[in-house]
């Protein structure tokens, strides 16, 4: 009768793999071996070189739970070096072996057997070679994390680059480029979340329909040329594939508790009104092929009516309606408002831009003077690097604000007009959008929606309220009659700075409106 017997077969490297040094190759001497000595090969473990370290000892503990559960006396492994580079693997074999007499272990390229009674010469040759794999893969561990290390340093990430980018280039000199084929659908995928209609797993669907596939749900600084390794952040050589402004922009929906919910169905103003009365979100459901809105009464609420969605869209349109301006003569006034306050726009983006140039200047002096005395040996290296970095990122942030200078002059008043022009079109534009642009135009023109029975109460944005107690003044009978608005009832410049705090108008405005000719004049 045969005994009975375990194989443990392991390669470590792709090389050893494609050499012909397979798992396939280590079975079959295995086997012919166990043969040989008339031991019965009940089950065989294997670990390749692409398991993890975690997976690896999963395995390692379910051969030696195996072995423990089916009383198997034999474990056969090529040489020590396929079955341990670790001490506590060691000790776990010996534990094992002293536990059991008839317990061996075969190793069969070293021509070593183990068991309990084995001698001290035999057991010296076996923790020697253990000693030796460990210094090996020590070894090798550290010229991996020093390869790293420099990879990272030049600005490239030392692994796979996230979906939307490829690797190139020969082995030792590979960098990461934009893919062409999936780079599109990342953008898609931003921009759709940034606009704040999608959940998660909508947008996951939606994206996946497009054709991507990706796994995870991980902040990803690699795409606006930022690489994290090792809970630390470096800049990145590769070309950024988004905007910082769109990225920074997705996290912050993502924080957001106001954040869609999945759900079956797109309802419009699905998130976006409330009960009077108890302040709940207004639920959406389809009956008889209409849909309706109601309150779910979480808070005891007494509101029991169902109002359809057509009935809301036609209050919110007359609410739209409360933008449009009657008088001419005052249309042309803000037009002209508008382009008065970007002087005075350009006048502060001078002097911004002067003071910075000034700051940048003075830090380069301090990392010239910083070298200088590292050469002269008048500072030690660790205060050398700490102020190094120092300057450096505040030399980063200035040339990022002097950056976004550049245009700030050309989007401000691309700004005020725009929003101008989409006061004045708001309800064509909200006829004529799609779903999620209803929700867009929705979100840029009010700041809360009410349900009240079947009544829609509203609060405008700030840029749109200001301007909408103008319009209210100026299309009285009295008020047509007047030449020029007074600065009490409306201030210009209040109305462009609030419309810039605001934010999310700078944000969407592109998706409802053409941007502005770049050689249009103020």
């Amino acid at each position: 009768m045969n005994i009975k017997s375990v194989l443990l077969c392991r390669v470590s490297s792709k090389e050893q793999e494609e050499s012909g040094y397979s798992l396939p190759a280590q079975e079959k001497l295995l086997r012919s071996y166990a043969e040989n000595k008339g031991f019965e090969a009940t089950k065989i473990f294997t670990i390749s070189e692409s398991a993890s370290g975690k997976k690896q000892r999963e395995t390692f503990n379910l051969m030696f739970a195996f072995v423990k559960k089916n009383n198997i006396k034999i474990i056969v492994i090529e040489k020590v070096d396929r079955f341990t580079r670790n001490f506590k693997d060691s000790v776990d074999m010996y534990k094992w072996l002293e536990e059991d007499e008839e317990r061996q272990l075969h190793s069969v390229k070293d021509s070593i057997i183990l068991h309990k009674n084995s001698r001290s010469q035999e057991k010296l040759n076996w923790d020697i070679r253990v000693v030796f794999a460990k210094n090996y893969i020590d070894n090798l561990s550290e010229e991996v994390k020093k390869g790293q290390k420099e990879k990272i340093a030049q600005g490239w990430l030392p692994t796979k680059p996230p979906i939307g980018y490829k690797t190139v280039g020969d082995k030792g000199h590979k960098i990461h480029i934009i893919d062409e084929n999936t780079a599109p659908l990342v953008k898609k995928m931003f921009e759709c979340y940034a606009t704040g209609n999608y959940s998660l797993k909508r947008l996951t669907e939606t994206v996946h329909q497009e054709g991507l596939r990706t796994a995870g749900g991980r902040k990803i600084p690699f795409y606006i040329s930022k690489n994290r390794w090792n809970g630390e952040l470096y800049d990145g050589k590769q070309e950024p594939l988004i905007e910082e402004g769109l990225f920074n922009k997705v996290q912050q929906v993502l924080k957001s508790k106001t954040t869609p919910k999945y759900s079956k169905h797109d309802y419009l103003f699905k998130g976006l009104l409330r009960c009077k009365e108890c302040e709940g979100v207004i639920t959406w459901e389809i009956q008889k092929g209409h849909v309706y809105g109601h309150c779910n009464h979480y808070r005891n609420c007494t509101q029991d009516s169902w109002v359809k969605e057509p009935d809301i869209e036609l209050q919110l349109l007359e609410a739209f309606k409360g933008l449009e301006i009657k008088s001419k003569r005052f249309a042309e006034w803000i037009k002209k408002a508008l382009k008065e306050s970007h002087k005075d726009e350009i006048i502060y983006h001078s002097s911004s831009v002067g003071e910075l140039g000034k700051q940048h200047d003075l830090l380069k002096q301090r990392l010239d003077r910083l070298y200088d005395d590292k050469l002269d040996g008048k500072i030690t290296l660790e205060f050398y690097q700490k102020k190094f970095k120092q300057y450096s990122d505040q030399l980063k942030s200035i040339d990022k604000s002097l950056g976004n200078h550049t245009n700030a002059s050309i989007k401000y008043f691309e700004l005020g007009m725009n929003f101008y022009e989409l006061s004045q079109r708001s309800p064509d534009i909200y006829k004529r959008a799609l779903l999620d642009q209803k929700r867009l135009l929705i979100r840029l023109v009010f700041e809360k929606l009410i349900l009240v029975d079947e009544k829609l109460e509203y609060a405008y944005t700030k840029p749109f309220e200001i301007l909408h107690n103008a319009v209210t003044t100026t299309n009285s009978s009295k008020m047509l009659k007047e030449v020029v608005l007074k600065e009490e009832i409306f201030e210009p410049q209040e109305m462009i700075d609030t419309t810039i705090q605001n934010g999310d108008f700078e944000d969407h405005r592109s998706i409802l409106l053409p941007r502005v000719d770049s050689n249009h004049k103020p």
